[in-house]
């Protein structure tokens, strides 16, 4: 006996063969661009960003891994829920993920990797652009995709300003 998926059914992930096959390519997708960046900034924490005039808003070092963790799972389940759709829309909208993941990764160099706020600036602003595309791209295909990087957009303002304070400062 075959039964047929509504039009509801196939878009929600979990509905098809390999879905758990494609949340974990996405979630190692994501880890890989996370600790590519933590590569280049963790050893420059102590020494070269130590050293840096900062704002007063400012947070503890110690809150960044902690909100990256929780943002980069999100930005994997948000991914493979767009990826799951049946709408002809998200190969495009996968593709505005893969560019703001890739300006992601392009800013850890830039900042900590060439210790150069001005450039990690001009990166961070580009990021801030490409992911307000994405979200808006996810949004109208699941609007729970959309929803689940609103964090990462909220926390990239925020980064961006930090950032932008810093070149100030220094």
């Amino acid at each position: 006996m075959r039964i047929k998926m509504s039009q509801a059914e196939r878009t929600v992930p979990g509905a098809g063969y390999g879905r758990w096959l494609m949340l974990a390519f996405w979630l190692a997708v994501v880890a890989a661009v996370a600790l590519a960046g933590s590569s280049v900034t963790l050893p420059k924490i102590p020494t070269w960003y130590a050293g840096l005039a900062k704002p007063s808003f400012t947070p503890p070092n110690a809150v960044f891994g902690p909100v990256w963790t929780v943002l980069y799972t999100m930005m994997a389940v948000a991914v493979w829920r767009v990826g799951a759709a049946s709408d002809p829309a998200r190969t495009k909208a996968v593709a505005l993920f893969v560019a703001q993941l890739a300006l992601n990764a392009a800013w850890s160099q830039a900042f900590f990797g060439f210790e150069a706020p001005a450039l990690g600036l001009a990166v961070i602003g580009a990021l801030l652009l490409s992911l307000a595309a994405t979200m808006v791209a996810f949004w109208r295909i699941d609007r729970a995709a959309g929803a689940l990087l609103a964090p990462y957009l909220a926390w990239v303002c925020y980064a961006t300003a930090l950032n932008a304070a810093i070149v100030a400062l220094n």
